[in-house]
């Protein structure tokens, strides 16, 4: 079995105003990173369009009416104070979805052992009913439930790693007993949201504040001492990354001082827990990271622990 690569025209026809750090750059770079010949034995998948009925797993029909309703003929419209739409966006954000479902299927049928979504826009910031952060849809929940909807895996989790919180994943799992979502996060920071004793209304969120500055000794202790354990507690049958690049020291809108060597550690981490306890299936997708040259090998570093898996 192998890793698989999904990635999309789509991702880097999403548009944004200029100067926005959440531009098409960001999945060019990740892709050319990724067809070095160090990359050579990744399984390299197209997306097909995600399903409503897969959405509305996490989001309401009625915010589906709404995001297409704002899709533009041509230009721009604006959601909240930094989240837009073009004319690809919906698109876009639907064959991130088609992909990381379609990675669920494929993990689930024995064909791939994991996969890694180069997606944009990124989704962990989307609540069921609000676009926000750049986000439109929550890839990542919507993964995690699909993996329970179709093929009965129990107990999912999504871990999430970006410099900022995933409230989105947050705020969908809080009220679901066989749902688990784990974060480290720059505090203060955007959205200021996840704080360590929120716990969820079963007591399945494990949030990890990190201080400006942190570096990666206090990043693994961080997950070591605390995310880890909780997640290993919970004993996940299927586990989705939100894979955020944000927290490397060279990172605009971070202030972390983490480096890739960081996120080859988290991931081979939780790809050995994913042995343990869940067949070794993960699906991982992109979330933040703005610098490009940081990104693109953290992505780089990341994908070479999901191939070693």
């Amino acid at each position: 079995m192998a890793t698989a690569l999904y990635t999309d025209e789509s991702f880097g026809l999403h548009r944004v105003p200029p100067g926005h750090v959440e531009h098409p750059g960001r999945y060019a770079a990740v892709e050319r990173h990724l067809s070095l010949d160090d990359f050579s034995d990744l399984d390299r998948r197209a997306c097909v369009s995600g399903r409503w009925a897969d959405v509305l797993l996490a989001h309401p029909d009625a915010y589906r009416a709404r995001l297409e309703r704002s899709v533009p003929a041509d230009g721009l419209s604006q959601l909240d104070a930094d989240t837009f739409m073009g004319p690809a966006s919906l698109t876009a954000t639907l064959r991130a979805v088609g992909a990381a479902t379609d990675a669920v299927d494929r993990i689930m049928a024995g064909e791939i052992t994991n996969a890694f979504v180069a997606a944009r826009p990124p989704g962990h910031h989307a609540e069921a009913a609000r676009a926000m952060g750049f986000c439109l849809i929550n890839h990542a929940a919507v993964a995690a439930l699909y993996a329970q909807a179709r093929h009965g895996c129990e107990r999912v989790a999504v871990v999430d790693f970006d410099v900022h919180h995933g409230n989105g994943t947050e705020a969908i799992f809080w009220h679901r007993e066989h749902c688990f979502f784990a974060s480290s996060h720059e505090w203060p920071q955007y959205p200021g949201t996840g704080r360590e004793t929120d716990r969820g209304a079963y007591r399945t969120v494990f949030n990890a504040p990190l201080a400006t500055g942190t570096d990666g000794t206090e990043f693994r202790r961080a997950w070591g001492d605390r995310l880890l354990p909780a997640l290993n507690g919970f004993k996940p049958d299927f586990i989705v990354i939100s894979a955020g690049f944000d927290g490397h020291r060279a990172d605009p809108l971070g202030g972390l001082d983490l480096v890739e060597a960081d996120f080859r550690w988290v991931t081979k981490a939780l790809t050995e827990l994913a042995d343990t306890h869940a067949g070794g299936r993960i699906v991982s997708i992109l979330e933040g990271g703005y610098d490009l040259d940081a990104l693109a090998v953290s992505v780089g570093a990341h994908v070479e622990a999901l191939l070693a898996a």
